[in-house]
């Protein structure tokens, strides 16, 4: 008689009305267009897919230097450079469209105005599942944090995002606010389907030689493992506070880490700076949480998401 074999675990998750067939996506801003990746990576092995942001008009972004190295981390002030909403959508969903995984645009505006219009355009896009508000962006000079900092802001932005759009509606959160939770709450109240969170912690660094700053723009978002800790406890504060899924980020690299986003709360985990130090970061996630859930008899991610013990 043959051995029996062990089914392998379930690590499908289903984010409001988007189906992926593992938890772990790739981050805006930190994946291109997904097409950067195609020659490092399956690109049909990743949970989903959220594009670079995107503005109404190219954008050239800030000038440079842009990025810099930190201690377990880097700072970055891109500034949002982008090929504009008609490009995206004629020049780079073809290709992400025939990827066969869930395909999110990240949209970014100088108004609420800016976020309807990218938002009522993308919603008859075909190939498109989801679009991520950026409302977090530390390094442009109108938008960005202005939106997500503010309870109010973030809610009549994301309602008058909601009323154009069918398509799942995820509001990428700041971390460089002092109440979290009441925005995430009023994110949800104003008709968002899930929340991702953390974006990029504001930072700054200076060539102590020169006593200049390290990037032209000054500021810059922090990103990597020296983030985390902050991450994954606004992930666990704001998951235990909405009735919506959370998208855990920040400082990702290893399943171990992925892992622990889900204890605390997240639905889902997205992986940016970790694609810049290995691309194949992603697989090897996805491969490492498949094998944590064998290794600890875990058959389906409903029984790690939420399962901290606080006591």
């Amino acid at each position: 008689m043959g051995l029996i074999e062990i089914g392998k675990p379930e690590l499908s998750v289903r984010i409001a009305d988007i189906s992926m067939k593992n938890p772990v996506m790739v981050a805006s801003g930190t994946f291109g267009y997904g097409k950067e990746y195609a020659d490092f990576i399956d690109l049909a092995s990743i949970g989903a897919i959220v594009a670079k942001s995107i503005t109404l008009k190219p954008k050239l972004g800030n000038p440079p230097p842009r990025v810099c190295e930190t201690p377990a981390g880097m700072l970055n002030a891109i500034g949002l450079q982008n090929v504009g909403l008609e490009k995206f959508i004629t020049e780079k969903m073809p290709f992400l469209g025939e990827i066969g995984v869930p395909v999110i645009a990240s949209i970014s505006g100088e108004d609420i105005e800016d976020y309807v219009k990218l938002a009522s355009r993308l919603n008859s896009v075909k190939g498109l599942s989801g679009i991520e508000i950026n409302i977090s962006c530390p390094n442009v000079s109108c938008g960005g944090m202005a939106f997500g900092g503010d309870a109010s802001t973030t809610f009549n932005l994301v309602k008058s995002v909601r009323a154009v759009t069918e398509l799942t509606i995820i509001a990428k959160l700041t971390p460089n606010v002092t109440d979290i939770v009441t925005i995430a709450k009023n994110a949800e109240e104003a008709g968002a389907d899930a929340l991702s969170l953390i974006n990029t912690l504001l930072g700054m660094a200076i060539d102590i030689k020169t006593r200049k700053p390290k990037l032209a723009n000054i500021t810059g978002g922090l990103s990597g493992p020296a983030v985390r800790p902050v991450a994954v406890r606004m992930v666990w504060q704001v998951a235990d506070a909405v009735n919506i899924p959370v998208i855990g980020m920040g400082g990702i690299m290893t399943a171990e880490d992925a892992v622990e986003f889900m204890i605390a709360g997240a639905s889902a985990v997205a992986m940016g700076t970790a694609n810049f130090v290995n691309p194949q970061a992603v697989s090897e996630v996805i491969l490492g949480i498949e094998k944590f859930m064998i290794d600890n008899h875990i058959k389906s991610l409903q029984e790690l998401t939420g399962s901290l013990k606080t006591l």
